[in-house]
């Protein structure tokens, strides 16, 4: 960066000059279009905004990822097993000690959570969930999905990302590659977190595409939500754009010479986004708009859930104004002695003690967004989805807790295209592993790609000598999921 500045700095008088002389401070506003090939053209949310023609008419135009950190138990949650209930303490059929991350007991664990079933669909939620369990009619459930790492940042970047390593595009990279943005004011791809989970920067990382699709990371501990949107003392938004025209001309004549780097361009255009940001940004984040029913609704002023409502109110806003993926990367206050725990769900010595407290910090939020979606008629073409990075272990792990298990766990989706009250997939008797209709990270990128009307093995990027794709060389579309 310091470098960057430097070459500025030696340019800046004779082209200041030569600016000056031959255009005038607009012509870095056009010079910036021209080397970025905008295309822009009005949208409803504010704006005008880069977009691309999808490869198929999308049913989804938004997403919003709730990201259950540290992986929640799917035999406590949404995947009910009678079999499991009745035989705990009994040896577990097919005991595998390399299947989670420490050594487990081999014997079978019951939930210790209440179960019943809700809605039309009759679905089995255990009474961690008393408001989503409301809602289960709207949920697509995907109870049969599966992955190869089985430790939290390899695991989560598997999920966000399709490979275990890090250094690869996220999906909401992709996304912002594959479809531009809906509002140029705002970035197309936010990330929320009350604590950098495992894999941190690398779970929402643009990889190897152009910088410019880099998540907006939001952290929920800083007292200002977004840095640098105020204006500096004594400068007003002209004086701002007329410098930031200067800066547009001076790196557009700078990036002619190099036209083979493209990190130089999204640097240019993340500037720009920065300048729009400060007038469109601090009013969609801003939630002293909503009226006292909505936050009460969330739970805003809630202690045991107050930072994840905030989040997901947060977020309805945002997709409101264009934003097309978000995800919001749960956490809770405490891990039950006082310390702030990265990893929430992450049940290993006490499961039920674990999850109760990441129920009331994640259910009453959760179940809030999807009724304020679906009475604002956002929900038929916003998909929402719910999961962790994995399972955990149908035997016991220190007598009460549950190991880490990549090999069977659940996740849902809701509007967007999916089958409402619908389940697909199923794991055995226990809960440990996946075997009917299995859906890897590969199958569920591509149905999510489909869903938003891009063809997985046709979105790919150039990198390397090789053409890559979210789905690597796997992925089939899961249509009996589409409505």
């Amino acid at each position: 960066m310091n470098a960057e500045v430097s070459r500025i700095g030696d340019l800046l008088l004779p082209a200041r000059r030569e600016f000056l002389r031959d255009a005038g401070l607009g012509f870095g506003a056009l010079a910036l279009a021209s080397l970025l090939g905008e295309e822009s053209r009005a949208n409803t949310s504010g704006g005008t905004a880069t977009q691309l023609l999808p490869h198929h008419p999308p049913k989804a135009k938004r997403v919003i990822w709730l990201f259950m950190t540290g992986a929640p138990s799917q035999v406590d949650t949404w995947d009910y097993k009678p079999e499991l209930q009745a035989r705990s303490g009994q040896p577990l059929p097919g005991a595998d000690s390399q299947v989670g991350f420490f050594q487990t007991s081999g014997k079978c664990l019951a939930s210790p959570f209440q179960w019943a079933q809700h809605g039309h669909s009759g679905t089995w939620v255990s009474d961690l969930f008393p408001h989503l369990a409301k809602h289960v009619d709207d949920m697509c459930f995907i109870h049969s999905m599966h992955l190869r790492a089985n430790n939290h940042a390899p695991a989560a970047m598997e999920l966000m990302c399709g490979f275990n390593r890090p250094g690869m595009p996220s999906m909401g990279a992709w996304l912002d590659y594959g479809l531009g943005s809906m509002n140029r004011d705002l970035p197309s791809f936010v990330v929320m977190h009350e604590r950098k989970p495992r894999g941190d920067d690398q779970i929402w990382s643009a990889g190897f595409l152009p910088k410019s699709h880099q998540a907006l990371a939001i952290d929920a501990r800083r007292p200002v939500a977004i840095d640098n949107l105020a204006l500096r003392q004594g400068h007003s938004l002209a004086s701002q754009r007329a410098e930031l025209d200067l800066l547009a001309s001076l790196n557009a004549e700078h990036a002619q010479a190099r036209p083979t780097q493209a990190d130089l361009a999204a640097r240019i255009s993340s500037f720009e986004l920065a300048y729009r940001m400060q007038t469109a940004a601090p009013e969609a984040i801003d939630l002293a708009q909503e009226s006292k029913l909505t936050h009460e609704l969330y739970g805003t002023e809630d202690p045991k859930c107050k930072v994840f409502a905030k989040q997901c109110l947060t977020a309805r806003r945002l997709l409101e104004r264009g934003v097309r993926f978000i995800q919001i990367f749960a956490g809770k206050n405490t891990a039950g002695d006082g310390a702030v725990d990265d990893v929430p769900w992450d049940g290993h010595n006490d499961i039920e003690t674990n999850h109760r407290e990441c129920g009331l910090a994640t259910d009453r939020p959760a179940a809030a967004l999807l009724a304020d979606l679906k009475a604002r008629g956002m929900l038929d073409d916003t998909l929402v989805i719910w999961g962790g990075e994995f399972g955990r272990t149908s035997d016991s792990q220190g007598g009460k807790g549950r190991d880490h298990n990549p090999g069977g766990f659940t996740i849902w989706m809701a509007g967007g295209g999916v089958k409402p009250g619908y389940h697909y997939g199923a794991t055995d008797p226990f809960g440990y592993k996946a075997v009917e209709n299995k859906v890897h990270v590969n199958d569920l990128h591509a149905t999510l790609l489909h869903l938003l009307g891009l063809d997985h093995e046709h979105l790919t990027y150039r990198h390397n000598g090789r053409n890559f794709r979210l789905t690597d060389v796997g992925g089939q579309v899961i249509h009996d999921v589409i409505a």
